[in-house]
């Protein structure tokens, strides 16, 4: 999670390969490495250490990662005094991020096996797995069970892959549903209608290519209630508008879903659960 001392919504962080890429990367954690120092300040009378990284930003920027490690970067003129005022001005907020990330990882479900009896989630609803052998090979859903049939119900890679598919199929269908109710309320400003992809994102629900037309949702979202895949998707919609995070953005994500706060809170409710 992140917050600016210039505007202070949360929003999501990201990670995103091939060589080249691969190399920028080393050498920009070279350069962090070399601009960045370790401090510690007080917060009613917890420690709490954070990596501080001089660079060209406009405002001094506070990120807590999911290992609940503290990050802050700011520009070489803000005193090392104002800015460990700035982190311990936010103490309550990163010690309850912290907590917050300390409770995913204790619920985190392990790998799947897809095996019998084993529970997914669909839009918010607990849903039993159940694996039989047979042909033809697919998969039946009635909103209660998933029943997976295999040729061979031992091989983990033909059930993951039959799954795998199940869920991209429930992806597109759901998320091209929703976008397909949101969108007249953004064809007035002269919006094309976007292309919506999926993808598997680790840090954020969805991100929208402004200048490509395309809005990329996170496909664990199928997994959330209906409501708070029609908040994702009404968020990356409003960046066609206001491509940034500003107040502007947010009075407008209000305008179109008056209650996006409720439904924000209750994607966050079930992190711990799915996540």
């Amino acid at each position: 999670m992140f917050l600016s001392s210039g505007n202070m919504q949360m929003i999501s962080d990201s990670l995103y390969d091939a060589a080249f890429t691969c190399k920028k990367t080393q050498l920009k954690k070279h350069r962090m490495t070399q601009n960045t120092v370790t401090r510690t300040v007080e917060y009613n009378g917890i420690p709490i250490t954070y990596d501080l990284e001089r660079k060209r930003v406009k405002n001094i920027n506070l990120r807590i990662r999911s290992d609940c490690s503290v990050y802050v970067s700011a520009n070489i003129w803000q005193s090392l005094t104002g800015i460990d005022s700035f982190v311990k001005s936010k103490g309550k907020y990163i010690l309850s991020c912290q907590k917050h990330f300390k409770e995913l990882l204790l619920h985190k479900p392990g790998p799947k096996q897809y095996v019998s009896g084993e529970i997914f989630y669909i839009l918010g609803n607990e849903v039993k797995l159940q694996v039989k052998a047979g042909s033809p090979e697919g998969i039946f859903y009635d909103g209660i069970h998933i029943v997976l049939t295999a040729e061979d119900a031992m091989n983990f890679k033909r059930k993951q892959k039959l799954m795998t598919t199940f869920i991209d199929t429930q992806c597109k269908t759901l998320f091209a549903e929703i976008s397909g109710e949101t969108y007249p309320a953004f064809k007035k400003y002269g919006i094309p209608k976007p292309a919506i992809r999926i993808r598997t994102m680790k840090t954020r629900w969805g991100t929208c290519a402004v200048n490509n037309g395309i809005i990329t949702l996170n496909k664990q979202l199928i997994e959330m209630p209906r409501s708070c895949i029609e908040y994702v998707m009404l968020h990356e919609y409003c960046h066609f508008l206001q491509p940034n995070h500003s107040n502007k953005f947010y009075t407008l994500v209000t305008r179109f879903m008056p209650d996006w706060k409720e439904r924000k809170k209750l994607l966050e409710k079930q992190l711990p659960v799915h996540r």
